[in-house]
């Protein structure tokens, strides 16, 4: 079994639309730990589309396993 590659999705109003500034860390919409990069762009695009009406609302994707072990080269 291989060892999972953790993904943090969530999202929240940011103050510019391209930027990722976001307005208020208490509101923030943590959808989810996933343990792999599949499932985590299926919750962000589930997450995003849940949103698509408002443009200043952004969902990301953060590789956790890259900030756990960033001396590892390989991260799959």
């Amino acid at each position: 079994m291989a060892k999972p590659l953790l993904h943090l999705v969530f999202g929240g109003e940011v103050k510019d639309s391209r930027g990722m500034e976001f307005t208020d860390a208490d509101t923030l919409d943590v959808v989810g730990i996933f343990p792999n990069y599949k499932t985590a762009l299926d919750a962000w695009r589930a997450a995003s589309q849940a949103h698509v009406d408002e443009a200043h609302v952004k969902y990301v994707i953060v590789h956790l396993h890259r900030m756990l072990d960033p001396e590892k080269e390989d991260h799959g």
